[in-house]
């Protein structure tokens, strides 16, 4: 066999959908993006919803409408992907690397605790792989102090914690459509909130500071009831090029109608994982996944054998991978602050199994397969 570690799902509605855009001419920022945004924030129930070229620059724009004070310190979590990071950098800001739960990985309620200081301004947390993060306990912590909290939602879709839905804890969350994730449209990604006065900048802040509407302006140029200025605009904040397009809402719009099928496929799986791995000694999921319950983008396991369990799924026709390097590890991230020995010590013995929406049965149960086979033979 020869198993992708990940893969987007797609089928002629897809297709169909892009040649609508084409059909139209009209490709760039238009109406697939606000029904895209409309039918999203139908789905989280938040106050407000606006699509980006990407979770990363959901981060930048989330903490960037916040104008925390410049040099002013972000916790975050050591165990997660570079943009959780960066996006602070972005905005001249100075990142605090926050230890992981043992157990679940993310974010370690202690640690933060432990790490505060009276100049930290904000919280980034990461729903680690899709678990999530104790914001039951972070968010009302955070109030108390005074600081706003981010929810990197990258590895999950929302699904309800304790009486609310991931990514509406905190001030703002933070979604990605990247082709690996839940869903997606190729590249994307939403940032939502229910303080609308917070993100009221948002759209002018996507689109190089124009808070206008590319595509009903365009239905003026030909308006005679429209006088000539149906084209002016001005910009009254420092924007960026961070708008989602309406190739890619196109795509987005159909993968949400499926979104709820492919999550149950891919906790299909994961129950599948979990309870294949239960007999075996040297191998074992990485965190206590919930599937019932929980959306997950990346299923892991745990060894003291991580190298030897790549080169052996490798010589099998199974991809893997290691999710992530903790950013304490990684030379860009050197000189900030936050020893990270939990999150250092799990990258020891990380290994991502594949985890996709159309992955078989058959192909599941070989994954399985080898890796009790690799059990037997180091246990």
């Amino acid at each position: 066999m020869n198993i992708r570690l990940f893969k987007p799902s797609f089928g002629d509605e897809e297709l169909t959908a892009v040649q609508g855009c084409f059909d139209r001419s009209w490709v760039g920022l238009g109406n697939n993006v606000n029904e895209f945004e409309k039918q999203w924030k139908e789905k989280l129930g938040c106050e407000e919803a606006i699509a980006l070229n990407s979770a990363t620059a959901a981060l930048h724009l989330a903490l960037a409408c916040m104008k925390l004070p410049k040099g002013s310190k972000v916790l975050v979590n050591a165990l997660t992907f570079a943009s959780s990071a960066t996006a602070i950098l972005y905005n001249d800001l100075v990142p605090v690397f926050v230890d992981s739960d043992p157990e679940t990985l993310g974010m370690s309620f202690e640690d933060l605790q432990a790490k505060y200081t009276d100049d930290c301004s904000a919280i980034v947390v990461v729903h680690y792989s899709g678990h999530p993060s104790p914001v039951d306990k972070i968010v009302p912590w955070a109030k108390e102090k005074g600081i706003k909290v981010v929810e990197d939602c990258a590895h999950t879709t929302g699904p309800m914690y304790k009486g609310k839905r991931l990514g509406l804890w905190g001030d703002i969350g933070c979604y990605s459509f990247e082709e690996k994730k839940l869903m997606t449209t190729g590249d994307g990604g939403m940032l939502c909130s229910n303080d609308s006065e917070l993100v009221k900048d948002m759209k002018a802040l996507r689109w190089v500071g124009i808070d206008k509407d590319n595509w009903k302006t365009a239905q003026k140029y030909t308006d005679n009831s429209v006088d000539s200025m149906h084209w002016f605009y001005e910009i009254s904040v420092l924007g960026f090029k961070y708008n989602m397009n309406d190739l890619a809402a196109s795509i987005g719009l159909v993968q949400l109608a499926k979104l709820d099928q492919m999550n149950q496929n891919r906790s299909g799986t994961i129950r599948k994982y979990v309870d294949g791995l239960v007999s075996s000694k040297t191998v074992k999921p990485m965190l206590p996944y919930n599937p019932e319950d929980f959306v997950y983008q990346v299923f892991a396991v745990r060894t003291k054998y991580k190298h030897e369990l790549i080169l052996f799924l490798k010589e099998h026709g199974v991809a893997t991978g290691c999710h992530y390097t903790p950013l304490t590890m990684q030379p860009l991230f050197e000189k900030y602050e936050g020893e990270c020995p939990i999150a250092e010590a799990a990258y020891e013995e990380l290994v991502t199994l594949p985890l996709h929406s159309d992955l078989t049965d058959e192909e599941v149960n070989y994954v399985i397969e080898k890796l009790l086979e690799f059990d037997a033979k180091y246990s």
